[in-house]
């Protein structure tokens, strides 16, 4: 019997992110890297934001964002917006869940912008290519990255 070609309107996903991204997918070293990254830089993220008025873009999902845009090659902010608006394994990388809203190109280069002013991207991306190079991931058959582009963005600031 032919099944019938219909979009289902599900309310409910009873699937996690954790759940749909493979467990050998070269990202989640890469996030694990991230993660052991970021774990120094927390007080000084902490001293760029004010502790009252409205929660701003985490800073921490905007570097894992920058690093997704430099691996993959995406050309602009508008497009790594869409990219994170429909794809599932970017949108669990950068740490935004299902229903998460995804913020405007504006917003999230403002909140670039201000990191890149210090010194922490820099000090980000340095980490991320010091760990990645000693685990052996800058050149993974399904995920290829250049030294020299995660070079290229930790000496953007």
């Amino acid at each position: 019997m032919r099944g019938a070609d219909e979009r289902p309107g599900s309310m409910f996903s009873y699937v996690s992110l954790e759940e749909r991204v493979p467990a050998d997918h070269p990202l989640r070293s890469i996030r694990q890297i991230t993660d052991r990254a970021l774990a120094p830089l927390s007080p000084q993220l902490g001293a760029l934001y004010v502790h009252f008025g409205r929660p701003s873009v985490p800073p921490e999902q905007v570097l894992r964002a920058l690093l997704l845009q430099a691996l993959y090659s995406i050309r602009n902010e508008r497009q790594l917006m869409e990219q994170l608006d429909y794809n599932l394994l970017f949108r669990w990388f950068v740490g935004l869940g299902i229903d998460d809203p995804v913020w405007s190109p504006t917003t999230f280069t403002k909140n670039r912008d201000r990191l890149l002013r210090g010194d922490i991207a820099q000090t980000f991306f340095e980490a991320v290519r010091l760990h990645a190079d000693s685990t052996r991931l800058l050149s993974d058959p399904r995920l290829t990255v250049d030294d020299a582009m995660l070079s290229a963005w930790s000496n953007r600031a």
